[in-house]
């Protein structure tokens, strides 16, 4: 990856390497309670969504309308939540935020991928009312859910 970014990215553990485009770089994020959550992050320092430029903006809505079809198709997600939130990035002095979109694909019926089931037990509601921590899938799955969303994604 040739963005000098990431290796900030790094530190704040939003995942594993999708792919990048030329504003953003798109992660498989550590969480997989919900089959094929990412985060996307901008390539640049910015701490505020409203000083994205249009270049960023028109960007952004390309990798929207692709990814989503990309988990539709590879996992059969029946839609998204998209939520930019840099809440704890104000939790350090000073605060450290940059701007990233949390994508979370919802299912209405039970998902299974390499024999792993995955449920999305508040569908209909807010992820944020899920309980039971996060869930964290070994290496080898991962590999594998980054390839499935790689190999239906074009940008």
């Amino acid at each position: 990856m040739e963005c000098k970014y990431f290796e900030k990215l790094k530190d704040y553990n939003y995942g594993d390497l999708i792919t990048e485009t030329d504003y953003w770089i798109i992660l498989l994020a550590p969480d997989q309670r919900n089959l094929g959550t990412c985060v996307i992050a901008l390539k640049r320092f910015e701490g505020d969504l409203a000083e994205l430029d249009d270049k960023e903006w028109l960007e952004f809505s390309k990798i929207v309308k692709k990814l989503e079809y990309a988990l539709k198709t590879a996992f059969n997600s029946t839609m998204f939540n998209w939520g930019c939130l840099m809440n704890s990035s104000y939790r350090k002095d000073p605060p450290d935020p940059h701007v990233h979109w949390h994508m979370i694909p919802r299912y209405k019926e039970k998902t299974e991928f390499k024999g792993l089931i995955f449920e999305d037990p508040c569908f209909g509601s807010s992820t944020m009312k899920a309980k039971g921590g996060i869930r964290k899938v070994a290496e080898g799955v991962r590999i594998k859910i980054i390839k499935e969303i790689k190999d239906n994604f074009e940008i």
